[in-house]
């Protein structure tokens, strides 16, 4: 019992803490992904995944812009229909916005066509936008295919290194917590928009945005991280 609960408590503090050698293994087993920027200076990318939510994004993109924060955006395509000025503001904003495919469901769960197809589709929608760099999987769960598939349009796959659960657990707090423990300079962060989802982001945004910055901390977008990361 006692090894149980020892190896309970080892694999949560894993998932809470999310360390950075775990994520250095995870590129060395499963390459062709980034967790994070090699980075000294106290930036860190914020990304917002699932939108557009025409009640939540508006508020989301004036909190950022109040606290002169960038994000990099991955839009899910059938979001797009009847907020095509929030996208408009999203870039305009000098936000990035990336391909987080046609629906939102399980990446890894697509045949290699049905993938392919997704990222095809989704692309022609947000092309329109602005030019495209990241894809992001839904579900964060990928293989060699989909990342051969992604590589072959030109994208960089990105996930994060800092995932607050905020798709599993329903606390703000929680996140905000989550955030602030684990950061680091280069880091990712991972948060979703859309219904309760955008509103428990608006939220932590609320709470860990001035206090990153009272310690330094600036937000960028992910293609603004690894071109510093590369200087």
């Amino acid at each position: 019992m006692a090894f149980i609960l020892i190896n309970l408590v080892l694999i949560g503090s894993l998932l809470v803490y999310q360390p950075r050698w775990l994520l250095l293994l995870l590129t060395k087993i499963a390459p062709g992904v980034v967790y994070y920027a090699d980075l000294e200076e106290p930036i860190i990318a914020l990304t917002i995944d699932d939108g557009i939510d025409s009640i939540f994004t508006p508020q989301i993109l004036e909190l950022l812009d109040r606290y002169q924060a960038r994000a990099t955006f991955f839009l899910i395509s059938s979001t797009i229909p009847g907020n095509e000025s929030i996208v408009r503001s999203i870039v305009s904003s000098g936000h990035e916005i990336g391909n987080h495919l046609t629906k939102d469901e399980p990446s890894i769960k697509l045949s290699s066509t049905e993938f392919e197809s997704s990222l095809v589709e989704a692309e022609r929608i947000l092309a329109q936008f602005s030019p495209l760099k990241w894809l992001r999987p839904g579900g964060g769960w990928y293989n060699s295919t989909m990342i051969d598939i992604a590589n072959q349009y030109n994208y960089r796959v990105a996930l994060g290194s800092i995932f607050p659960y905020d798709t599993h657990i329903p606390f703000s707090w929680f996140a905000s917590w989550q955030i602030l423990t684990n950061v680091h300079p280069g880091a990712i962060i991972v948060l979703h928009d859309g219904g309760e989802r955008g509103e428990k982001t608006l939220s932590t945004l609320q709470t860990i945005l001035p206090q990153l910055k009272r310690k330094g901390y600036r937000f960028v977008t992910l293609t603004e991280l690894f071109e510093l990361a590369q200087q």
